[in-house]
């Protein structure tokens, strides 16, 4: 059961109603205009959850469907990401490292891949002031998560993405250069400068504290001022393959990573030979081990961060644990060759039931050290917060005595915009991280949880220079005219990595998050409320790692609009003539539709199959703040997404033959056939239950006959999958028995539009050489003539590698999308070429072609959109 279904089945236990569409308080918060949809179900949701702790369920129509920018649909998404491509069981470590040898030994076709998001993106584009928008939020240009930072003292400044690589800036941020597009994993969990210039990475993001960006390893850059990252680099050898790190310290000659297997160190010195595995709090729940194959074996192993005593390196403090708690959670130190549980002096809990997620900070000259501390049982038992508190160590020691500096109450009055009770600061603790203490003043920090934190005074008072966001604050306005109303450039929300650098004598602090990264003066400029006034975005185009999940294409004047679906940067479009694209739709955004005649008919979806569409490409002024009847976006959701029976990211789909027909999954097969006039959810029809417990992981559509991929349980305890198959009437659904397709997620099909017989579905995950569990089987893509009655393994000299999407092209070729790279197979041909040159490593989970045919476009989660010319391809082979 989801996180969202098990919620929706505590809140049915009571209820009381709030009448409205916009609860009290949230349609008008201070400056009298009502807010946009993504601040509504940011209200709504801490509604909820507070609600729900008191026994109630305070919920509206509107907080049924939505719950906003929740703490555990992020855990969802990741959980989701990762369920696909290691059900039924765990991937074992080398998997990355052989497809990565595999695809180098293909051959390609010609033809260049172009970049087609390499220009900004304003989250605040003034043309997009809709009701469903996030424009005017504050947060400006963003792109991708950005997850590990280091700076120098000469404007070098080293980004870290979550699955786009690392890039390098000369010039203090932006001008962003990619430097790792030559290694098996572009997922960051860490990056780090030693102390002769070297660049750390640690591949693997770690934020999630699961396994969904895994990597392959550590890799360290010598002259990373003009070096690239290549396979050489890598320190070890395949032990830290299909894990992910947290953190990265050095302390003296070792450096020490927090994996999800435990903790490992090496010597900075000496960088041949493999990593030692230091310390393994439960070693039978490792990959092999008598318990690898328990639902919990993924998180029985977390090791997130490290101390190190400032007078003596060698003693080091290890702090472990899973962010929902467990009984090994706690800190570690070595005590005569053995690493035992230990009790840290003052404040600070060491207690099994609140030691989750943990990050620590030194001071440079030793004087202090700072933690921040997740708590599971605050996660699991206070609806505002999962943070136990902020810590500082006055003596230096990562021993103690530590004392309280800040609990979520004290940070909250500090100028947060997370006030309201169910949503206050810390309450995504486990996901949002990070400490940087001030290198010339131990007493300067700054603190990054979903929001900047900083204080100059050790800890005694805390402000806020980089806000959530600015619709709660009396100085936001919708007007177009100005970009936040008369509010300040904020950073975007979620914060996970920061550093501190100068360039020319001007030191400054840049942070990363969810929008990418931001820069300011180390100290400052800010009004009265202490939020910032000199926040610059780094995000000027030229490091493109926005993670899409979705792309669609239609036409625009002479011209083509693209739009596409974003890991919490809502919906981006880019128009004819665009040098900026907008957002206009907020929140995350799922998979996307366009007419392909019209592309300002878009239907975009939040999360959890909640549709939203629009016949103007959600072209707005903010008149809907007055009058509600002139928005321009409307919601269209399936009845799944009330009922919480759909996947974090749903299927969407039309067919590309007629695109007033669509078909949507969750635990049901929805059509609509009003196509972009559809304007409630009610128009649906319900074509097929999938059965209880099962929701659709894949949807199409082609003359009259519907496919839908779906799986339940989708992890790796009693994995399912299933794909049901029937007519848009309504008539001849049934499910397929599918003996010769292996027993994995279902991620994506295309059906050939002359011929709704002729299908092709591709399967995620690995197969069975490198997945522990049962059924894996062999192969990723597979062809049907006979309406999936029987299937055919056309995988071929395919790497083995979780296979995302498949799309049928003119001249009966076909292109297979997949986490490290896009194939093509010619029509009648048994072997697979890399299709084209210049495609980054990451991951590419959506396949669409233009209204002509003629131009491919592919969205990667990690490295933006990028479009190819099928039509130079060889026809046949």
């Amino acid at each position: 059961m989801s996180p969202r279904q098990r919620k929706l089945l505590i809140s049915s236990v009571a209820l009381v109603t709030v009448v409205g569409l916009i609860p009290s308080g949230a349609a008008a918060a201070p400056g009298g205009q009502p807010r946009p949809e993504p601040y509504q179900r940011h209200v709504q949701a801490a509604q909820q959850r507070a609600a729900l702790h008191a026994g109630f369920s305070s919920r509206s129509a509107k907080a049924d469907e939505d719950e906003g920018e929740d703490p555990e649909e992020i855990a969802e998404q990741a959980e989701q990401y990762a369920e696909a491509r290691s059900a039924p069981g765990i991937v074992a470590p080398g998997a990355y490292t052989a497809a990565w040898q595999q695809l180098r030994s293909l051959k390609s076709t010609g033809g260049t891949w172009q970049q087609v998001t390499d220009r900004p993106y304003n989250s605040d584009d003034p043309r997009y002031r809709d009701v469903n928008s996030n424009s005017s939020g504050g947060a400006g240009f963003v792109t991708g998560r950005v997850t590990g930072l280091a700076a120098d003292d000469h404007g070098f400044v080293y980004a870290g993405a979550a699955n786009g690589g690392v890039w390098r800036s000369r010039t203090g941020g932006g001008h962003w250069q990619p430097i790792a597009e030559r290694v098996p994993s572009p997922s960051t969990g860490d990056l780090r400068l030693d102390r002769s210039g070297r660049l750390w990475w640690a591949t693997g993001e770690g934020n999630t504290s699961a396994t969904s960006f895994v990597g392959s390893g550590v890799y360290v850059l010598s002259h990373p001022r003009t070096g690239r990252f290549t396979t050489r680099d890598r320190v070890g050898g395949t032990e830290l393959e299909s894990t992910i790190i947290r953190k990265l310290r050095i302390f003296g000659d070792t450096a020490w990573v927090a994996t999800n297997r435990g903790a490992f160190s090496h010597s900075i010195k000496k960088l041949s030979g493999p990593w030692k595995q230091e310390f393994v709090p439960n070693p039978d729940f490792l990959p092999g081990g008598a318990q690898a194959g328990d639902a919990n074996a993924p998180y029985k192993n977390i090791v997130n961060d490290f101390a190190a005593d400032p007078k003596d390196p060698s003693k080091v403090v290890i702090a472990a644990g899973w962010r929902s708690g467990d009984t090994y959670n706690g800190f570690y130190t070595r005590v005569g060759g053995v690493w035992q549980r230990t009790t840290l002096a003052g404040d600070i809990a060491s207690d099994a039931a609140n030691v989750g997620t943990v990050t620590f900070a030194a001071a440079a000259d030793g004087s202090r050290y700072y933690a921040i501390e997740e708590s599971p049982t605050q996660l699991t038992t206070n609806p505002d917060s999962a943070l136990q508190g902020i810590y500082v160590s006055a003596s230096g020691s990562p021993f103690g005595p530590w004392t309280l500096s800040a609990d979520y109450h004290k940070l909250a009055a500090s100028g947060s915009a997370l006030t309201d009770p169910g949503y206050m600061p810390g309450i995504q603790a486990w996901y949002n991280q990070f400490l940087q203490v001030d290198p010339t003043d131990a007493n300067h920090v700054y603190l990054g949880l979903e929001e900047v934190f900083e204080t100059t005074d050790g800890g005694a008072n805390w402000t806020v220079p980089g806000p959530y966001w600015n619709f709660g604050f009396p100085c936001w306005s919708i007007d177009p005219g100005k970009q936040t109303g008369d509010c300040h450039q904020t950073v975007h929300a979620d914060q996970h990595s920061v550093t501190i650098g100068s360039n020319h004598g001007r030191t400054y602090v840049v942070v990363g998050d969810d929008g990418g990264t931001f820069r300011r003066p180390v100290r400052g400029a800010a009004d009265a409320a202490g939020h910032a006034t000199d926040w610059t975005p780094l995000n000027d185009g030229s490091m493109d790692v926005l993670q899409y999940y979705s792309v669609g294409v239609g036409r625009d004047g002479k011209g083509l609009a693209v739009s596409g679906g974003l890991q919490d940067n809502g919906q981006s479009i880019l128009r004819p003539g665009d040098r900026a694209m907008g957002s206009n739709f907020g929140g995350d955004g799922g998979d996307t539709i366009v007419d392909p005649g019209n592309g300002c008919n878009i239907a975009e979806e939040y999360v959890y199959l909640d549709v939203w569409v629009t016949n103007n490409c959600a072209v707005n002024d903010g008149a809907w703040t007055t009058d509600r009847s002139k928005a321009t976006s409307y919601e269209v959701a399936p009845p799944d997404n009330k009922t919480g029976e759909a996947r974090f990211i749903a299927p969407l789909n039309q067919d590309p033959r007629d695109a007033t027909v669509w078909v949507a999954g969750g635990r049901h097969v929805w059509l609509n056939t009003k196509g972009y006039a559809i304007r409630s959810g009610a128009e649906w029809t319900n074509l097929f239950d999938l059965g209880a417990g099962h929701t659709a992981t894949a949807v199409s559509t082609s003359g009259g006959l519907v496919y839908a991929g779906w799986c339940g349980p989708c992890n790796n305890q009693g994995f399912t999958r299933g794909i049901a198959v029937g007519h848009t009437d309504g008539t001849g659904w049934h499910q397929l028995a599918l003996p010769d397709l292996p027993n994995r997620y279902v991620s994506g099909f295309d059906v050939d539009p002359a011929n709704p017989n002729h299908v092709v579905v591709a399967i995620n995950g690995f197969s069975r050489r490198w997945t522990e569990g049962p059924g894996a089987g062999i192969g990723h893509v597979f062809e049907s003539t006979d309406a999936g009655e029987h299937w055919t393994d056309i995988s071929g000299n395919l790497p083995d590698i979780p296979a995302d999407a498949v799309k049928l092209v003119r001249g009966g070729g076909l292109v297979a999308a997949t986490d490290n790279a896009v194939f093509y197979r010619p029509a009648h041909a048994r072997s697979w070429l890399v299709l084209g040159r210049n495609l980054p490593t990451t991951a590419t989970l959506e396949l669409r072609t233009d209204p002509t045919g003629r131009t491919l476009y592919a969205a990667t989660h990690g490295r933006g959109i990028w479009s190819y010319d099928v039509s130079k391809l060889p026809r046949s082979r």
